[in-house]
């Protein structure tokens, strides 16, 4: 019995011995994996070498993408989680790449894994700050078996890449398109130096975004300065004054531009200072009394003096004035970043190319612009001259400009003191229709009209008040704390974001996302950020999207006061400002082509997070490249 055991040891050592050298000569830099080697002789004759059993290609697309290929021969597969990629001692970093689906198998060694049959593409998205062409080196480490048979160790190859400038073609074959953020997308419309192209599209970037939240405050602002003129007012007048302010604004939003481009330094957010935020409302509460004849009754003479002097001015249409109201508005007023300003930012910061970058941010500017253009000078040529419908027009454009001002304070005040403030202004409107004045017989129709929204301000505003009183948060739904039964809800439907402050404490939760195995997502936020807001009484609150996030791990970042932890944070990720929302795989790589900037809707952010949190399904359908040669 003992020497049937000793011949067995025998024969097992000499296998070994006879397999061994064998299998480091079919694997290149590595040898097969000894795991499979074992109890395989019957088949080592038949075993293919690495490069044969796992051919290696690859293409250059473009600048910034480049396309890996495996050709695996019958009865091997590669492994979808083995597969690495680095490059050496260059500026250019991967920013992502982009598998098909694979094929779910149960590998004796590995347990439930996903792998590649036949062939598999890797489509790798490069970030370049360089954007000549250059060359790099590119190492892919990759890892396979054969079926029922031996597994490989890890193989890797070393490439050295030429890649053209970063807006240039490497050659004709076709393959599907890359996809990419949509900033970086416009930061390439401004690579290909197209001084034209450039002009119109970054026009009609601005047209688009004229009635977004961040820009449509500007037009009752603008409006006030034009129904001050009264009766005097002409229409080339009112075209002057409204050609000066959004000069103004046009010139402000491309100086900062740029400013934030060159040297990485939001110059609007550094204006969101508390202090700055209530000199700008109270100019807007004065010129709101103004409007309302206040000043001539209620005011000491003294000071009603100097007040009648600056409301005349304002009147008298002083074009230095209106270019210092449109500078303001847009460092104040509009602080939100937009996909198309964000292009144009990152632009800057790669090439450095102030001029282009900037000529971008004016053309946008402008087309953001025209309306209030228009607005203001059909102003000029509609507005009644005399009578009552002046006072009518005037106060109505006071009380916008008392909502501007609130508006402006909401981003320093508690949730419950912003809404007491706007609930006391629809009060106060109410009663300046005479709500609580009992209407003549004869009374006119507008009369009734007036008091029947009086009645719908008052209502609402009561609403607001018990909405204040409740911990409701946002105006358009001042009862959600409200239930059917009269209780107070003590929970809403959000997103349960983790707060995190600074770098540090970024790491620290990317590293424990990674020992989880889960993707990450981050949101940028800022009270004064309007779009940030309305991602949180919106997108954020949406049930659909707050169960499909809980398969990740949301992170979210309160940037609104700017400080030095803010900026270091948004320099380390290239963040300009918020909103900016970013996503990151299970290593912990970001997922740059998924980068989203500014205000997405439900619909249309359910349909980012399920390509972003499962990057594989978004290239399902993607074409194999159509030649290799």
């Amino acid at each position: 019995m003992r020497v049937k055991a000793l011949m067995n040891l025998r024969n097992v050592i000499l296998l070994l011995f006879l397999y061994l050298p064998f299998s480091f000569s079919i694997a290149d830099t590595s040898s097969a994996d000894l795991f499979g080697g074992f109890g395989m002789s019957d088949d080592a004759n038949n075993i293919l070498e690495p490069d044969k059993a796992f051919a290696f290609n690859y293409k250059i697309v473009d600048g910034s993408t480049v396309i890996a290929r495996w050709n695996i021969a019958d009865g091997y597969y590669l492994y979808r989680d083995r597969f690495k990629f680095n490059i050496k001692e260059s500026s250019v970093t991967i920013g992502n790449v982009a598998f098909p689906k694979g094929k779910n198998k149960h590998d004796e060694y590995f347990g439930e894994m996903e792998v590649y049959f036949k062939n598999v593409d890797a489509t790798i998205s490069l970030q370049r700050t360089n954007l000549a062409s250059e060359t790099i080196t590119l190492t892919v480490e990759y890892q396979g078996c054969k079926e029922n048979s031996i597994c490989y160790a890890p193989m890797s190859k070393t490439v050295e890449l030429s890649l053209p400038s970063a807006n240039q073609t490497a050659t004709a074959t076709t393959t599907e398109p890359v996809v990419i953020s949509e900033q970086d997308s416009i930061a390439q419309t401004l690579s290909e130096n197209n001084l034209p192209v450039i002009v119109l599209t970054f026009f009609g970037f601005g047209l688009l975004l004229a009635f977004t939240p961040c820009v449509f405050p500007m037009i009752p602002i603008l409006s006030s300065i034009i129904v001050g003129q009264g009766k005097t007012l002409s229409t080339a007048r009112a075209f002057v004054l409204s050609l000066t302010y959004v000069l103004a604004m046009a010139f402000t939003y491309t100086i900062a531009g740029i400013i934030a481009g060159w040297w990485g330094y939001n110059l609007q957010a550094a204006f969101q200072e508390p202090w700055l935020l209530i000199s700008f409302s109270a100019v807007f509460v004065f010129l709101a009394l103004s409007m309302f004849g206040f000043y001539e009754l209620q005011l000491p003479s003294a000071l009603q003096s100097k007040l009648n002097e600056l409301s005349n001015k304002q009147q008298g249409g002083s074009i230095i004035g209106v270019a210092i109201m449109g500078l303001l508005s847009a460092l104040i007023v509009g602080p939100c970043v937009a996909p198309p300003l964000a292009g144009a930012l990152i632009y800057i910061s790669q090439t450095k190319d102030a001029m282009l970058g900037g000529l971008a941010l004016f053309a946008m500017s402008m087309g953001m612009g025209v309306p209030l253009i228009a607005i203001g000078t059909s102003a000029g040529k509609w507005l009644p001259k005399a009578g009552a419908w002046m006072n009518v027009v005037k106060t109505a454009f006071g009380v916008m400009l008392l909502g501007l001002a609130i508006w402006i304070l909401e981003r320093i005040l508690s949730p419950g003191i912003s809404m007491a403030l706007w609930a006391t202004l629809f009060i106060m409107t109410s009663v300046y229709l005479g709500t609580l004045q009992t209407l003549p017989v004869d009374a006119s129709g507008w009369k009734k009209l007036g008091k029947g929204l009086g009645i719908i301000f008052l209502i609402y505003g009561v609403m607001l008040l018990i909405g204040a009183a409740t911990g409701a948060r946002d105006i358009f739904y001042p009862l959600e704390k409200i239930s059917l039964n009269g209780s107070v809800q003590q929970q809403t439907i959000h997103v349960g974001f983790k707060k995190i402050k600074g770098l540090d404490e970024f790491k620290t939760e990317m590293e424990n996302a990674k020992t989880q195995g889960k993707p990450v997502m981050i949101d940028f936020y800022a009270d004064w950020c309007v779009d940030c807001v309305k991602l949180e009484r919106t997108t954020f609150a949406n049930p659909e999207i707050v169960s499909y996030l809980e398969r990740a791990v949301v992170l979210q970042t309160d940037v609104t006061p700017n400080d030095d932890q803010d900026k270091e944070l948004m320099k380390h990720l290239g963040i300009i400002g918020p909103p900016a929302i970013l996503f990151f795989d299970k290593n912990g790589d970001e997922l740059k082509q998924y980068r989203l900037v500014g205000y997405s809707p439900p619909d249309k952010f359910m349909n980012h997070i399920r390509n972003a949190l499962n990057p594989e399904k978004s290239v399902d359908s993607r074409k194999p490249a159509q030649s290799f040669d």
